[in-house]
This record gives C-alpha cells, sequence and structure tokens, in this order.
C-alpha cells in the first residue's frame, strides 16, 4: 500500500501531550490559591526582582521539562515520513507443476525413465525461474500436494526428487484431479499470471472431475494451463506387471490422450506439447520459460523514514540541559 507524508505508527502516545497544559492549569490554580495578590502604587521597585537571573532561569528549567516530554512522547508515537527511496512492490508469476507419478511412468524410453528424466527437466527449470512462486502436485490415481507455492527453490526441489511412482498405490492416472488439486492451490493467489504445468504419459482413467471440465475451472479463475504429454511413439519398455513386490517390465503401446491434453490446455489458455525424449523435454520447459517470463507489479512503493530516533535525541538534549541548568549553572549564579 503506498502512502504519503507525516505519519505515526502508534498515534494514541499523543495523547499523553494533554498532560502539558493540563499541568499548567493545575499549577496556576494552586500557585493563585497560595499567593495572595497585592496591590502596590510603583512597579519600579519589583524591576530588580524580576530581573534577577535567579527568577528567570526556573522558567526555562520548566520549558524545558515540557519539551522533553513533548519530545518522548513524539518519539513513541514513532513518527515517519517517506524517504526519497522507492521500492517495487514484485508480484510475479505463481506456478504449480502438476506430476504424473503413476506407475506407466517408470518406462524406459527415457533415461533412466520418464519420471526421473521429467523431475531432472523440471528441476532446471526451477532453478532458473526469477522470483516466482512454484509448487508441486503429484497424481496417479488420486492427487496430492507435494510442495505448496513458496519462493524456497532448494527445498521445493528437494521434495521434487523424493516423488516415486507408486507412491500412490492405484496405478491409474486422474488427470482432471490433477489439474483440481493444482487449482486449489492457486485460486487465491494474487500473482499477476497463474499458470499450471501438466505433465503426464497416460490417459485419465480414473478421479472425480473430467479434464476438460478442471480446465473450465481453471479458466474461470484465470489460471493458464500448459499439458505435456511425456513418451515416445509406438511402443516402450515399461512396467507389465508386479510380482511379490517386484515390477516386471516388457513391451507396452505408448497410450497418451493427446486430444484431451490439447483441447484442455487450449480452453483454459495455454498450448500442449508432446516430448518424445529428454532434449524435447527440455525444450518444452524452456518454450514455456519464454511464454511464462515473470511479471513484476509496475507499482511502487515509498520506503517510510523513522523519525523516532530524532525526537528522542531532543528529548534527551533538552532533559540534559535542564539538568544542567537545574543543579550545575542556577548554583553557580550569585
Amino acid at each position: 500500500m503506498i502512502t504519503y507524508g507525516f505519519t505515526f505508527v502508534y498515534p494514541w502516545w499523543l495523547a499523553a501531550l494533554v498532560v502539558i497544559p493540563l499541568w499548567l492549569f493545575i499549577q496556576h490554580r494552586l500557585r493563585r490559591d497560595m499567593y495572595p495578590s497585592l496591590m502596590v502604587s510603583d512597579l519600579a521597585i519589583m524591576k530588580s526582582a524580576i530581573r534577577s537571573s535567579r527568577q528567570i532561569w526556573p522558567g526555562i528549567v520548566k520549558t524545558l521539562f515540557f519539551t522533553t516530554f513533548a519530545m518522548l512522547a513524539f518519539a513513541l508515537a514513532r513518527p515517519q515520513m517517506p524517504s526519497a527511496r522507492q521500492e517495487n512492490e514484485t508480484r510475479g508469476i505463481d506456478i504449480i507443476l502438476a506430476m504424473d507419478i503413476s506407475l506407466s511412468m517408470l518406462a524406459r524410453d527415457f533415461s533412466p525413465d520418464r519420471l526421473e528424466a521429467s523431475k531432472e527437466v523440471a528441476a532446471r527449470f526451477i532453478h532458473e525461474r526469477g522470483p516466482d512462486r512454484i509448487g508441486i502436485v503429484a497424481f496417479a490415481g488420486q492427487s496430492f500436494t507435494l510442495c505448496p507455492l513458496t519462493a524456497d527453490k532448494a527445498a521445493l526441489v528437494t521434495l521434487l526428487q523424493q516423488a516415486q511412482a507408486g507412491f500412490i498405490e492405484d496405478g491409474s492416472t486422474a488427470i482432471g484431479d490433477g489439474i483440481a488439486t493444482a487449482i486449489n492451490r492457486l485460486r487465491d493467489s494474487d500473482a499477476l499470471s497463474k499458470v499450471i504445468i501438466l505433465l503426464t504419459d497416460g490417459e485419465n482413467n480414473a478421479g472425480n472431475i473430467d479434464p476438460i471440465e478442471a480446465a473450465e475451472i481453471a479458466a474461470l479463475f484465470g489460471i493458464r494451463l500448459y499439458t505435456i504429454g511425456v513418451g515416445s511413439r509406438g511402443t516402450a519398455i515399461g512396467p507389465v506387471q508386479i510380482i511379490e513386490g517386484n515390477i516386471i517390465f516388457g513391451p507396452v503401446p505408448v497410450d497418451i490422450d493427446e486430444g484431451t491434453l490439447k483441447k484442455a490446455a487450449e480452453i483454459a489458455g495455454g498450448m500442449y506439447f508432446r516430448a518424445v525424449d529428454e532434449n524435447a523435454l527440455l525444450e518444452i520447459y524452456r518454450e514455456i520459460d519464454k511464454l511464462e517470463k515473470s511479471m513484476l507489479d509496475t507499482g511502487t512503493r515509498y520506503a517510510r523514514m523513522e523519525l523516532f530516533p530524532w525526537f528522542l535525541l531532543a528529548g534527551l538534549l533538552t532533559m540534559l540541559t535542564a539538568w544542567l541548568i537545574r543543579f550545575v549553572f542556577v548554583r553557580t549564579i550569585p
């Protein structure tokens, strides 16, 4: 929020200034009651007494005392004013990487497999982004948030590396649910741009939400959706069955529902990409990086200069001056 002018962080401390006129009023009433008036015909005889230094200095000391009190009240109120320095408010792009971790991602048409290759490229993408916040959603037959939006790139990559195929026991693929979980992480974001990058090697065959419906919801929240189909064409060596906890590999057809992925991306204002090998996947992330360059809020805010140290210093100086006059200087006047 941009604010201008002289302001106080704790303005209620200024109420203490009421003590000064109240004290003067009480003193005046007490003095009037304690000292009766005296009528004289000539004030000439009083001039020498009035001019006496011992009569003048107490008034100065009292003034310094009230000044000290006022300066301390202003210091406690913490006054601020805009400095000449301006600071940009950075609100870049919030990105959710939605990654398929179904067993089919262990197919070996990528090195060492689709999942590890995808994680390696995604980690590079994360490190190369600027001030953007990034989160990770993983999905197979169900979806869950692996890491919420964060600017901590090191922690994000560490959590990304922990994603393993088969972590969700259901080996099916719920693409729509993956999109929906990503939307939940982005819908309340105040970023200038919100993006989902979804990577899968299959077709939607599980979950409660259809990918097209999920894409329509993303569009309603102003979220762009990029979809990536990862896998070579034809057949690949991938999991065919699990025997006593051991995964058996063999030739399997590569079935990617490109029609659905393409339509979902178009509905949510994004694009569909096909990655047939590691180099193609790297180029896709680079292309998305170009399309979604960090956007910074062009609005600026004025930094606030703290003034309370100056009021505090002034209060201490006036208190020291009053003390010197009262206990040192006045006593030396003949």
